[in-house]
């Protein structure tokens, strides 16, 4: 009988020759494994587990095995009794389920079904979000009855219904297990590094509770926790990197932490091994339990403060998954039943209530809407739908009820689609830490051979004891290599630098936004909320007839909207508000879908809306009119004609207008050699309008998220660093494509936390700030990489005892360890300069 099956944790041919090997290790298997796609053919006599499979390929390396089910039946599958795998078709959302992925992105976009570690660097899977929500059920009649799924009330037998709110952000795991072991570590860290300083101070108080031999004991049995429990995921990483052979920063936090603690385990139970000059003058070994514990503990830190960023960027989907309601009203012949979203099927007719969020993708059926799509579009104008026009899900309903039946549901709606682009496109960031572990990858291999080759030499050519004076020396080499400021290098200039940004109106995201803003060479801006000022608001009223003052035309104006609930009228009102313009009553009010309004006031008949109204009413347009309509229109704008009676007399210019710092702001960029375009889901008119009055370099019109998307992707293809500056939820994907995400701190939660960057003014302002701040903070990094490496590489030669033979000097550990004292001083000054940097 021959299955397939799913192998995950393999990275490269050695991977594949390695599990291939181990199945055909099994008696009675013929395997055959391939890469792309991961999987493995197995040829067996008789059926054999897939626990066996996997205690085969475990020995080898962390992989996992599991079946795939087909379809198509197994070859001699009547002969050997062995059941076909049969493909169920799951329901919609089960491609939503749990997925897992690297915070490093060891290997780019691949995610994992299950939680575990990471096969290349080790550190902890990171769950995705999803769409899947994990329904409760109740009883209407007792609500303390509470079930995971649909069924009868266990005390009344009535139907349980759907729970409204189940949509719950879940905690971060990972952040809070890393918060928990940083805070052992901290409390079982400190007392350590007390102890040892205090030796610096004459007259040590603690010598008068206790000798120094049994201090060091303490620190001992301090220390463990530390290394064993809080940190220990650090060497396991370490122990992965050598394995994987990806050399990185935990390689050589684990080699020089974990020799400096062994050094230190070894100098306390055989101190008589040492030589003298390795002694203090109370006779004990100088040990370094404080160096490895406080290494290990900083660089915790700075693991915490990774897993902040990247709960921040789960957060992003966390918004968009809000938009997503929880339950719908499915209409069932004449009655109406409340059902979960995820029960939702194509074809299923659902009644949208007033004001309730659109459940799935469809088409109306029966009524009218209202529907306020701006997180598709960005757009602030709600939309008018009628029969047959599509809805989206997520968006919002007006003031009106109507059916519409369900055509996309799950995974294929428009909301969904958004969800997953962000996801793909946040997997495809670089991990903040590329430079140190660049730097590391070439680094550790070459202070391992050195280590070597000084216990070698010292072997062999050194004086008696010479095979202690090689340890130490070899161990001298190694603690003066570890960089244990290289964990904090890039955090601490984050952290500064994030400080100095805040102040400057300038939020950051991470260290990697940085270091790429200082390189954009092509500024994407989205024109609603970036550009504009957002919202829908009166430009202008203007009369065409001399009977008719501009202040009657508008006092007329908010007299009709005054009884309509079109949002549009919210913005007449707003104006005639601010020009102290009262609301009179109106009679035979009416609201003519997709025209306008009419009604009487006192005893002239108007009508507010566009030409068909005109029309319906038979109101006289005159030449001159149409003209200035028109003109308006061009530019993208709505305008709404006002009659009395048979004559037009007026109209109403509704906008967005472009906020007064924008077109100084685009200048100054311009000047600054990037190229500034803008991304919009408007129309053609009022984008090339936008894009002339601005004097931008380009601008494309009637864009859906997935085209801002695409068209980012093309001028990454091109070569180009792409910044993306947006404040809508139709924003999301692209921002997380984009080289650096820029939103407006007046926009959308989801806008926000799918940027890098995020201005809190919304202000293009800002912009140019952020480029100040990223040259800054970079060259900060720079300098704190070689604080966190200069100490240690210039301490390499005398480590090594290279001025022995000449000099008779050796470099102590203790010496050794003070340096790497003075590189985390260094990196800490330096960061603190970012302070004082001028931002303007």
């Amino acid at each position: 009988m021959k299955h397939t099956y799913k192998i995950t944790g393999m990275t490269c041919q050695g991977c594949r020759t390695k599990v291939e090997n181990a199945l055909n290790s099994i008696s009675g298997v013929s395997a055959e494994v391939t890469l792309e796609p991961a999987e493995a053919t197995i040829t067996m006599d008789k059926h054999i587990s897939t626990e066996k499979l996997q205690g085969a390929i475990s020995a080898v390396g962390n992989y996992t095995i599991e079946m795939i089910n087909h379809a198509v039946k197994t070859e001699n599958q009547h002969s050997h009794g062995h059941a076909t795998p049969v493909e169920v078709k799951p329901p919609y959302h089960s491609d939503l389920g749990d997925k897992y992925y690297c915070p490093m992105h060891c290997e780019g976009e691949k995610t994992y079904d299950k939680p575990g570690n990471c096969p290349v660097c080790g550190m902890d899977l990171l769950k995705q979000p999803s769409l899947k929500k994990d329904v409760k059920y109740t009883c209407p009649m007792h609500p303390e009855i509470i079930k995971d799924g649909p069924g009868s009330c266990p005390i009344c037998g009535m139907d349980l219904v759907p729970m409204a709110g189940n949509l719950t952000e879940e905690e971060d795991e990972t952040y809070g297990k890393l918060l928990r072991k940083f805070k052992i570590a901290a409390f079982f860290t400190a007392p350590i590094f007390v102890i040892a300083m205090t030796e610096m101070i004459p007259g040590n108080p603690l010598f008068k509770l206790m000798d120094l031999q049994y201090w060091n004991w303490v620190q001992l049995g301090l220390s463990i926790p530390v290394v064993f429990y809080a940190t220990w995921m650090f060497f396991e990483r370490a122990w992965r990197s050598v394995v994987t052979w990806n050399l990185n920063m935990f390689t050589l936090i684990g080699i020089g932490a974990g020799v400096a603690w062994l050094f230190s385990l070894v100098a306390l139970l055989f101190p008589d091994v040492f030589p003298d000059q390795f002694k203090t003058h109370h006779g004990t070994v100088y040990v370094y339990f404080e160096a490895a514990t406080v290494i290990l503990t900083l660089v915790l830190l700075g693991q915490l403060l990774e897993a902040k960023a990247h709960g921040r960027t789960n957060s992003a989907i966390k918004e968009l998954l809000k938009l997503a309601p929880n339950n719908a009203t499915k209409v069932v012949g004449d009655k109406e039943v409340l059902v979960s979203i995820d029960d939702i099927q194509k074809g299923d007719m659902l009644r949208v209530k007033p004001g309730e969020k659109i459940p799935v993708d469809g088409s109306i059926k029966i009524g009218e809407g209202t529907i306020d799509e701006s997180m598709i579009s960005g757009e602030p104008i709600p939309v008018e739908k009628k029969p047959g026009d599509k809805v989206s899900s997520g968006t919002i309903n007006g003031n009106r009820t109507f059916v519409m039946l369900a055509e996309k549901v799950g995974s294929e709606t428009l909301l969904s689609q958004i969800i997953e682009m962000v996801n793909s496109a946040s997997r495809s960031k670089a991990p903040i830490q590329k430079m140190a572990d660049k730097i590391s990858g070439y680094f550790v291999p070459v202070v391992v051979l050195i280590a070597i080759a000084t216990f070698a030499i010292w072997a062999i050519y050194g004086p008696e004891p010479a095979y202690v004076y090689a340890f130490v020396n070899a161990i001298a080499v190694l603690i003066i290599a570890c960089p244990c400021a290289l964990g904090l290098a890039t955090p601490m200039s984050v952290m500064v630098g994030v400080g100095k940004g805040a102040q400057s109106g300038v939020l950051i995201k991470n260290a990697e936004s940085l270091e790429k803003m200082n390189a954009i060479e092509v500024l994407v801006i989205d024109k609603t909320g970036t550009v504009t000022e957002g919202k829908p608001s009166v430009e202008k009223v203007v009369s065409v007839n001399p009977d008719y003052s501009e202040k009657d035309i508008l006092q007329r104006i908010v007299a009709l909207n005054g009884s309509s609930e079109h949002p549009l009228a919210q913005a007449t009102l707003k104006y005639g508000e601010e020009n102290k313009i009262g609301i009179r009553p109106i009679s035979n009010f009416e609201a003519v879908t997709g025209k306008g309004v009419t009604g009487v006031l006192g005893d002239e008949h108007l009508a507010l809306g566009n030409q068909r109204l005109m029309e319906h009413v038979k109101a006289e347009i005159t030449s001159e009119l149409e003209g200035q309509v028109k003109e308006a229109q061009k530019q993208g704008k709505t305008v709404s004609y006002l009659s009395v009676g048979n004559k037009a007399v007026g109209f109403v210019v509704i906008s967005d207008k472009i906020k007064e710092s924008s077109a100084a702001a685009i200048h100054k960029l311009q000047q600054e050699g990037l190229k500034v375009i803008m991304f919009t889901g408007d129309n053609e008119d009022t984008a090339r309008a936008v894009s002339g009055t601005l004097n931008l370099d380009g601008f494309k019109a009637g864009m859906l998220p997935e085209d801002k998307l695409n068209e980012i992707k093309k001028l990454q293809a091109e070569g180009k660093k792409v910044a993306m500056a947006g404040d809508g939820i139709n924003d999301a994907p692209a921002l997380s494509q984009a080289d650096i995400g820029i939103a407006m701190g007046t926009g959308t939660d989801v806008a926000i936390e799918s940027a890098a960057i995020t201005l809190v003014k919304g202000d293009l302002n800002g912009i140019a700030k952020a480029r100040q701040l990223s040259h800054k903070v970079m060259g900060n990094i720079k300098g704190n990489l070689f604080f966190a490496l200069g100490y240690n590489v210039l301490g390499i030669p005398v480590a090594t005892g290279i001025l022995y033979p000449v000099f008779g000097i050796l470099l102590s550990p203790m010496i050794a360890a003070l340096a790497m004292s003075f590189s985390s001083v260094s990196v800490i000054l330096n960061s603190l300069r970012l302070r004082g940097a001028k931002i303007d």
